[in-house]
């Protein structure tokens, strides 16, 4: 039977894309480079021999996405074969419309297939411009094929006046809604956490229920909330750059460690414990749902995406994300929990640090 040990929240950070949402946090931000991708400081084989399953400590799940369309990088596809080929589950999340992509993956071994998961982000204004049966054909090829899915649209004002078309276009082309994802605005604010919308949160989540998605429901429940529990993110999960190497231990830790550079190294795994610097759980239905914090009685990662009536998953995928963290790993022991308590400290001092630095070259660039 297939074990999850560990979560890798893989980031490609290029923000080319072949489609432009208002509401992308890289636009929010004015971050868009259309055409700019990423030089990878590896090659895919090393990317595959740092993450093999001996040095991770067994199967995991690798999330990849990028700041762009994800699959906009040729190399993802190589490193999502070299991954699968380690004897790992892969998920890509995607816009779905790059079909040359799709192409080059489909040639993977069916088994490999088996262990494969796309995320497509049902950008539905957006398709319209002659894109719309491109994203379904490519939805419905990977499932042929034994892939699973889970189709996701991004709750926006700009969709409210579609919403009837949307439901029955994602009924018709798969069986089933689109699972529901609630829109982060994006602010100079840390404390300022808002939906993107005009609408109250109670309009807004209103309009949300209409989909009956408990990916939507439990956003919204953890939705800014502060997590002061023990997570295990840093020592069951943690954040990768692919392009560089950079492994940290959630979005909101400073200590990090190049995982790629040699690969015979052991990789430090430790977790947060109660020191989460993080307002709340940025991608809460990825760790919390996989089990970061064992404390809470919280749905499964499959139960969130899978349509069951519509089969978006495999038997072999819901199998292996049905799973918690904990049924595969110890928890801690006390001395354990201490050895959290001094990171915390480090990350604290590694975090004021880069603060300090960032001042500095704001302070040299008007100088200049």
């Amino acid at each position: 039977m297939d074990k999850i040990k560990r979560f890798i929240e893989c980031l490609v950070p290029a923000s080319a894309c072949n489609i432009e949402c208002s509401y992308c946090y890289v636009i929010q931000r004015d971050e868009r480079d259309v055409n700019w991708r990423v030089p990878f400081n590896y090659s895919p084989k090393v990317i595959g021999e740092a993450l093999s399953l001996e040095r991770m400590g067994g199967q995991c799940y690798f999330s990849i996405c990028g700041a762009g369309e994800t699959l906009m990088q040729k190399e993802v596809v190589d490193i999502t074969y070299n991954l699968l080929e380690q004897g790992h589950f892969v998920n890509i999340t995607t816009n779905g419309t790059l079909t040359k992509r799709f192409n080059d993956i489909l040639k993977f071994p069916k088994e490999y297939l088996e262990r494969l998961h796309f995320a497509f982000s049902f950008h539905y204004l957006e398709l319209l411009h002659g894109k719309l049966d491109i994203f379904f054909d490519n939805v419905n090829r990977v499932r042929v094929a034994g892939c699973s899915i889970v189709v996701q649209l991004n709750l926006i004002d700009e969709y409210l006046p579609h919403l009837n078309d949307i439901k029955n276009i994602c009924e018709q082309r798969t069986g089933a809604l689109p699972q529901i994802v609630a829109t982060r605005k994006e602010t100079d604010l840390d404390s300022d956490i808002q939906f993107f919308t005009q609408h109250t949160k109670e309009e807004y989540q209103a309009l949300g229920e209409t989909f009956n998605s408990p990916l939507f429901n439990f956003t919204m429940k953890n939705f800014g909330v502060k997590r002061k529990e023990f997570c295990y993110a840093g020592e069951w999960s943690a954040t990768l750059n692919l392009a560089t190497g950079i492994m940290s231990r959630c979005y909101g830790s400073s200590l990090h460690q190049n995982i790629f550079k040699d690969t015979h190294k052991p990789i430090k795994f430790g977790a947060i414990g109660n020191n989460c610097k993080s307002l709340f759980c940025m991608n809460a239905s990825h760790f919390m749902a996989l089990g970061t914090i064992p404390s809470i009685e919280i749905p499964t990662y499959a139960s969130l995406r899978n349509r069951e009536g519509a089969g978006w998953y495999s038997e072999r995928m819901n199998s292996f994300l049905s799973q918690k963290l904990e049924n595969n790993n110890m928890e801690y022991t006390k001395v354990q929990v201490f050895k959290t308590k001094v990171d915390s400290v480090k990350d604290q001092v590694f975090s004021l640090r880069a603060v300090i630095g960032r001042y500095r070259r704001k302070i040299l660039a008007l100088r200049q």
